[in-house]
């Protein structure tokens, strides 16, 4: 099997549009602490540039949820591999993702974050991709609307490969 890469977003794209949601972010969080929980390992490139561009005080965690394996297909099962060590009650979180896709993993993570007394949470993810969603969930800071197709780069992988291009591109498998 071979596999081949195709430039959807540059990197010049995802830099300019992480700097204007963390300037969004900045005004709808004036005067208060955030907790930015970024979602291993896909989103630990988006959180980290995300949490540089917000100029609120920022704490950060990251935790790793599974719901994929090796596979380009969500297992539909959510699990948390690595909780955060900070306690969320009383705190505003935003959950920091790589992409929504069927909108399972953050459907749960709002709820597990909402029943720990956080108070506030929002979702920021780099990619939305609303063709795929099975679970409505409400994203309030949104990078970019992308098609059904299956991306890798800025942390997202297949099969723990891509991860470290610049850009998100397109996957095609032969």
């Amino acid at each position: 099997m071979s596999e081949n890469v195709h430039v959807m977003l540059t990197e010049e794209e995802v830099a300019g549009r992480i700097k204007e949601l963390g300037k969004e972010i900045s005004g709808d969080y004036e005067g208060r602490e955030l907790l930015v929980v970024g979602i291993l390992k896909g989103a630990a490139f988006f959180a980290t540039e995300l949490a540089k561009r917000i100029t609120v005080p920022v704490r950060m965690e990251f935790m790793s949820t599974s719901s994929y394996g090796s596979s380009t297909v969500s297992s539909g099962t959510v699990k948390i591999k690595q909780d955060i060590e900070t306690d969320v009650a009383g705190m505003n979180v935003l959950i920091a993702e790589d992409i929504i896709d069927s909108g399972r993993t953050l459907a749960f993570l709002l709820d597990y974050f909402k029943k720990k007394g956080a108070e506030s949470v929002r979702i920021a993810t780099l990619l939305d991709k609303p063709d795929r969603r099975e679970v409505d969930v409400n994203v309030d800071y949104n990078g970019f609307t992308i098609p059904d197709e299956f991306v890798v780069g800025y942390g997202l992988d297949y099969d723990q490969k891509y991860r470290n291009l610049p850009y998100i591109g397109i996957l095609e498998l032969d």
